[in-house]
């Protein structure tokens, strides 16, 4: 599939809003593909479709997990926006014949991961620093994912916790592996 018959399938299920925030990521994805050495058409393909099933109805969401077999935890069915990643990965297999390297990096894009590899960590990062964020620490973050991809993601999930914190809400067990596998390396 191509890039362009993507664009024209996230038109149809996305807002103007989310479309333009997955042109974004992808623009994002780009760069820190082309500077750290990796695939710059998957880093594409993956930056562009990562929110293929965000704004889907959360009912439809917890749906779609049961109906797809997508493992749901206590987590996700307290706050099923974040079923949004995993539901993507299945789609963009499903529908556009990703590799299983690009549906884990979709997976994680969210809550991040233990072990992530490059395609992963890249679309992490790029999700939280394409150019329509525009949050206090969102230029710093930028300017060191280009010098220390994993610092920049470490900044992002502690950022990621803080929030929870401050709202009392729960943490994905994924955000707090991914964060100590960092801590270890």
């Amino acid at each position: 599939m191509e890039i362009e018959e993507i664009k024209n399938v996230l038109k149809n299920k996305l807002s103007e809003k989310r479309f333009f925030h997955s042109i974004c990521v992808m623009e994002m994805c780009e760069k820190l593909a082309q500077h750290y050495n990796v695939d710059i058409e998957e880093a594409r393909f993956i930056g562009l479709a990562h929110d293929i099933a965000k704004e889907m109805p959360s009912d439809e969401k917890l749906k779609y997990a049961k109906d797809n077999n997508i493992p749901v935890n206590t987590v996700e069915m307290a706050s099923p926006t974040l079923l949004h990643a995993k539901i993507g990965a299945d789609i963009c297999k499903k529908e556009f014949g990703f590799s299983d390297k690009m549906c884990k990096a979709i997976s994680l894009h969210t809550t991040g991961g233990e072990n992530m590899n490059m395609l992963s960590k890249i679309l992490f990062i790029a999700d939280g620093i394409g150019l329509d964020r525009n949050y206090e620490d969102v230029d710093y973050i930028r300017d060191l994912a280009f010098k220390d991809l994993d610092a920049s993601i470490l900044y992002m999930l502690n950022l990621t916790i803080k929030e929870c914190l401050e709202k009392n809400s729960q943490i994905h067990l994924d955000t707090i592996l991914a964060r100590n596998y960092l801590l270890k390396k």
